[in-house]
């Protein structure tokens, strides 16, 4: 899990890049890095380490109109200068920063290697940027939608370009991706609070979906082209609460938060002292229901164990909890009036996703607990 942010408008890129990034490095605090483009060229600025660490580096602010930032949590290659993002191609004319896992980056990279692409990090990123500056002639889009054919595995990336330094160029498949609307200026991002307090009107990109940013529009296709109308979603929530509130860390704010979520979360749905859970809908969900799966990783699936006491207890429906990232890999006896409950605290847990998927393919109700509206789950 990585964070990505991105600027294009007409005020400073980089303030609002890092102000971003601060807000999603909960995502990821390995390296941390910026591309901006400045006196017609690409500069990329990326440091092993917390955020603070690239900022150091980056000195005195540099002025631009449009970059990409990304704070990474490593998967392919070791925390390092090297393996932060953004990556460049072979001249330096694309950068490339990137949320998930190429699932065929070696192949890919053996093929670009024989071709003449010379390669510095061990990430399955650089391959990305590497199959654009393959297919770029005179189009950074169709650059980027030819290479999106070649890759396998999840995604959300965003791309610019020295030949084309009036655009951002974003898509996304398994990992999240919103665009923040501005007036003059836009953005892109891996979660709502990293533009919170610059806009409230978001489009939550879906799987398979492509945008071209400029500073005044915002143009989304799906991988093939065809254009998607899109609903603005307005976010009404308070930017403070969703930082971390004065608290040294978000896991101490989630703990105190714990009684306050509970309420809001039940608020309207106590009636006489009794929870009244008709018009979430979830009376007809768990309707001949004979069993539940709750698949969690983490502390979430020990949130799941406890939910399986009270679920058993009270609803009197046995529960099978299991740990997400072998739920997935086991041969199911599926039962077509179960119910599964996902729990993620970000809503982007690659192996929770997976089982949801797979339940939903199987035709099983799915319903999911999870901090964050317009995550994947």
């Amino acid at each position: 899990m990585c964070g990505i942010m991105g600027y294009i408008g007409n005020g400073e890129a980089v303030p609002v890049i890092i102000d971003g990034l601060s807000k999603l490095e909960y995502r990821g605090y390995d390296s941390a890095g910026i591309a901006i483009y400045q006196n017609n060229k690409l500069q990329v600025t990326k440091k092993k380490g917390r955020l603070a660490e690239m900022v150091n580096a980056l000195g005195e602010q540099p002025r631009a109109d449009i970059g990409i930032g990304h704070t990474r949590w490593a998967t392919h290659g070791i925390p390092s200068d090297a393996n932060a993002h953004p990556h460049f191609d072979c001249h330096e004319r694309i950068a490339v920063v990137h949320n998930g896992i190429i699932e065929n980056y070696a192949t890919l990279r053996n093929h670009l290697i024989l071709e003449g692409h010379d390669f510095i990090s061990e990430t399955d990123t650089e391959v990305m940027a590497h199959l654009i500056e393959k297919y770029y002639t005179d189009s950074l889009e169709q650059a980027v939608r030819e290479a999106l054919t070649h890759v396998y595995g999840s995604f959300a990336i965003a791309v610019i370009s020295s030949d084309e330094p009036d655009k951002i160029i974003a898509a996304k498949k398994d990992s999240p991706l919103i665009v923040g609307i501005g007036e003059g200026e836009n953005y892109v991002a891996s979660d709502i609070p990293a533009i919170l307090g610059r806009t409230n009107q978001v489009y939550i990109l879906e799987d398979r979906e492509f945008v071209v940013l400029t500073p005044d529009t915002i143009t989304i296709t799906d991988f093939a082209g065809n254009p998607i109308d899109k609903r603005i979603f307005q976010v009404d929530w308070d930017p403070i609460a969703a930082e971390k509130g004065g608290y040294d860390h978000f896991m101490l704010k989630e703990i105190h938060e714990q009684p306050a979520a509970l309420r809001q979360t039940l608020a309207g749905q106590v009636q006489d002292g009794m929870v009244n859970l008709t018009e979430p809908g979830l009376n007809e969900i768990f309707k001949d229901c004979e069993k539940i799966y709750m698949v969690a990783c983490g502390t979430a699936y020990h949130a799941g164990l406890v939910g399986r006491l009270a679920i058993e207890k009270l609803a009197r429906i046995p529960v099978e909890t299991d740990i997400a990232s072998e739920f997935r890999y086991r041969d199911i006896l599926w039962n077509p009036h179960s119910v599964m409950i996902v729990v993620s605290q970000s809503g982007e847990t690659a192996d929770t996703l997976a089982a949801l998927r797979e339940a939903k393919r199987q035709g099983i109700k799915v319903l999911a607990v999870t901090n964050v509206v317009g995550s994947s789950v």
